[in-house]
């Protein structure tokens, strides 16, 4: 399951999916909006891109790490203190490749799909430094 939505993320529901008779460990990654003296976020994704890299990210982490299951559900829209951002679930035979394969897709994103957070604070708002470039 490759998703962008502006719901919450059914974590449970995840995991479910991505469990079978052969998995032997599923990792969980829930990126969520911390309190760094900010009141929301506004996620900004390019989503028909977004989708595209992100499956091409979750297709490489498989035949990478042998995964069962390469899950990622990206919110977008304006989020608050303590919601969901990202979820992300892999599940293979054997925890090492469960955890490489997470990270991998998590780093990834990060580099690779067009998504732009900007912090909404009492002080104002602002890009969030290092994420992709907003005007492109």
């Amino acid at each position: 399951m490759i998703a962008v939505t502006r719901d919450d993320i059914d974590v449970a529901g995840m995991i479910e999916r991505a469990t079978a008779r052969s998995t032997g460990a599923v990792v969980t990654f829930v990126g969520t909006v911390r309190d760094d003296e900010v009141d929301a976020i506004e996620v900004e994704v390019y989503e028909e891109v977004a989708l595209r890299e992100l499956e091409e990210i979750a297709g490489e982490a498989k035949d990478r790490f042998s995964l069962h299951a390469a899950d990622v559900v990206h919110r977008s829209g304006r989020l608050r203190v303590g919601e969901k951002i990202v979820v992300i679930v892999t599940s293979a035979g054997h925890r090492e490749e469960a955890f490489a394969g997470c990270r991998y897709i998590i780093e990834r994103l990060k580099e690779r799909v067009p998504i732009w957070k900007r912090e909404i604070g009492p002080d104002g708002e602002r890009w969030v430094p290092g994420e992709h470039d907003p005007s492109r």
